[in-house]
């Protein structure tokens, strides 16, 4: 009987990745533990694994698909002894009773094995039909992308396998001026150019949006799985936490004295490109066990917000924002207060290169118990960031700068930064963050106390 492969679920709350790559072909043999191909997610690419063994008789969704459905039929495998033909044209029909694909064990979360489908799900929406009265067969990404951008499919040539119209061919048209433009629902009279433009409504729809724009004067960059997941989170953090923000300026002298002493005293180790410190701490790993460890003295406020309870957490799992190509990430130092500067430093480093690579797995950016978020680098004084749900509080932290100080009575000049905390509401109260926020500047001022 023919074996349906399906999309896998490469963790608990994907709904739908894009299958960047095929590793196998139509006729190759495969067996279980093999690496079938890469997967890739809003936030990772990740490879999977074949299951059961056989031979590869129909790869059904292309390579460079995008929003392929879990559980969606990708490809059909031929059971040994079974004619490869035969499972090609049956494939489908009847699904085996296990799934066909398995996270590769090097990159995947450990999500339960996907249901298979009883067959490929039908298109949410029906193919286009061209003028002649044939079927314009496209992906229901490039199909988006062309109503969006007001493109005839009829008029645009697929490059994909049978000619099927995909995400590149679309993207060409757009950047060519190509393709018969679709009607425009309800043009403007002419008379009405030259009057102001109105005010945009909440929601307003894409057409109305670039109606406000001169023609030829833009080009468009469609959203990508992680700009998508970005813009949904942010967007439900803004409308659903009631936050409050409480800044508190914090005294850097001490801090940075420890730190270049214990970067001096960094024992050497040898690598390929000769003898190394074995870790060189930065400003943000000390920000990074600060924020742990004030979560672990004012325990109350390491709490998530769900409709009938607070979940108070037992570890202080610390978010750190990652800035990737065109895009954020916030991979998670878990048991931060536990660890010593030198493995959070390590272990952030090891993060940092994994998430712009798109090798994280979804366990190291899902989840935390707070986040921070550091633009000191840039410049910037202070800023304020969007609570990155579950978590109830994010701290936001600026450049250290030059400023005068009173000690003991007398001014001078002393580094500080300022560090802006964001707190929903509805789990953290007003004196319960001030006290956190104490916390925080108590372990950034007196630093040798996070080395015990």
């Amino acid at each position: 009987m023919p074996i349906n492969i399906t999309m896998p679920a490469l963790s608990p709350t994907m709904e739908e990745g894009n299958l960047s790559k095929w590793l196998v072909k139509e006729g190759d043999k495969v067996k279980s533990g093999d690496v079938i191909a890469e997967i890739e997610t809003d936030k990772a690419t990740m490879e999977v694994e074949a299951v059961d063994e056989g031979t590869v008789a129909k790869i059904v969704v292309p390579a460079g698909t995008e929003a392929v459905k879990v559980n969606a039929l990708i490809a059909i495998l031929a059971a040994d002894g079974e004619d490869v033909s035969a499972a090609a044209s049956g494939g489908g029909a009847a699904a085996p009773a296990k799934a066909e694909v398995a996270p590769a064990k090097s990159e995947a979360a450990p999500a339960a094995a996907a249901p298979v489908a009883d067959k490929a799900p039908a298109p949410s929406t029906p193919a286009p039909v061209a003028k002649s009265g044939e079927r314009v067969f496209a992906s229901p990404l490039a199909r988006r992308i062309a109503k969006d951008a007001g493109i005839d499919l009829s008029a645009v040539s697929g490059s994909g396998p049978h000619g099927r119209v995909v995400k590149s061919d679309i993207e060409k048209a757009v950047a060519g001026g190509t393709g018969n433009a679709a009607p425009a629902p309800s043009a403007a009279p002419a008379s009405a150019a030259a009057a102001p433009a109105p005010a945009m409504a909440k929601g307003a729809s894409d057409d109305a949006v670039l109606k406000l724009f001169p023609e030829g004067s833009y080009e468009l960059l469609p959203h990508d799985g992680m700009r998508k997941t970005i813009a949904s989170r942010l967007t439900e953090s803004s409308q659903t936490v009631p936050s409050y923000f409480i800044s508190m300026d914090c005294e850097l002298d001490a801090l940075m004295r420890l730190r270049a002493e214990i970067n001096a005293s960094a024992p050497m180790k040898k690598t390929d490109k000769g003898e190394v410190p074995a870790f060189k701490l930065s400003v943000n790993d000390f920000i990074i066990k600060a924020m742990a460890l004030a979560l672990r003295d004012v325990p109350m406020a390491n709490a998530s917000w769900t409709s009938t309870a607070r979940v108070l957490h037992k570890q202080s799992d610390v978010g750190v924002a990652v800035s990737i190509p065109d895009g954020l990430i916030t991979p998670i130092v878990r048991k931060a207060e536990t660890k010593t500067l030198s493995t959070i430093s390590n272990e952030v480093k090891d993060m940092a290169k994994r998430a712009r690579d798109k090798k994280l797995k979804p366990e190291e950016y899902q989840g935390g118990t707070t986040s921070v978020s550091n633009l000191g680098m840039f410049g910037v004084s202070n800023f304020t960031s969007i609570i990155n749900l579950p978590q109830a509080s994010i701290v936001s932290i600026g450049a250290g700068v030059e400023k005068p100080v009173v000690r003991n009575g007398k001014i001078e000049i002393g580094t500080v930064m300022t560090a802006t905390f964001a707190f929903d509401h509805r789990v953290i109260d007003g004196a319960l963050g001030a006290e956190l926020a104490s916390a925080f500047q108590r372990h950034i001022q007196n630093p040798m106390g996070m080395l015990v």
